[in-house]
């Protein structure tokens, strides 16, 4: 069942259920592309400059391992302190985005292109909602949600947090 707040946020931001967990809505695409030729090689087409989104996690609800061929830069606006887990260079790092600054915290943290993420809300109870800008803009083509079995077998000494982050 929805918290108050929470579903407040989620009927007047007009969210959407997401399919790497929580909810999200387009609030910017610019108008202007980035032609296929121009871009690396790893992209199918032209992208937009750039994209962004609100993005809410509600309790255990959690934002699954996924990777996007685009950088991904997310800004804390409200709620509980989240979790990002991202694995790098064999190695899990842990950035914790939230308004406590004075004890780790950070307001906003980037995501290197076609890099393993996952987000909690921290604590798992309350909410956190935060917005994530995509550049060059999110293309469901560049999106790749994690399958337990693969990043298992490419990460084994990750196992507890990849079977923790991961649906299927």
């Amino acid at each position: 069942m929805l918290n108050t707040d929470f579903k407040i946020i989620v009927d007047n931001l007009k969210l959407l259920p997401h399919p790497e967990g929580g909810f999200y809505r387009e609030v910017y695409r610019s108008s202007e592309s980035l032609l296929h030729e121009s871009l690396p090689e790893r992209y199918t087409g032209s992208r937009n400059f750039v994209t962004s989104i609100y993005f809410l996690l509600e309790g255990e609800n959690f934002s699954a391992f996924h990777k996007i061929k685009s950088e991904e830069l997310w800004f804390f606006h409200s709620g509980n302190p989240v979790n990002i887990f991202l694995i790098q260079n064999d190695e899990l790092q842990t950035i914790k985005l939230g308004l406590d600054i004075a004890n780790g915290q950070y307001l906003q943290a980037a995501i290197p292109s076609q890099t393993w993420f996952a987000a909690e809300v921290v604590g798992q109870t309350g909410f956190s909602l935060v917005s994530c800008v995509v550049a060059p803009g999110f293309d469901f083509a560049d999106f790749e949600l994690a399958s337990k079995e693969k990043l298992n077998k490419e990460f084994p000494h990750l196992s507890n947090i990849i079977n923790k982050f991961t649906r299927a």
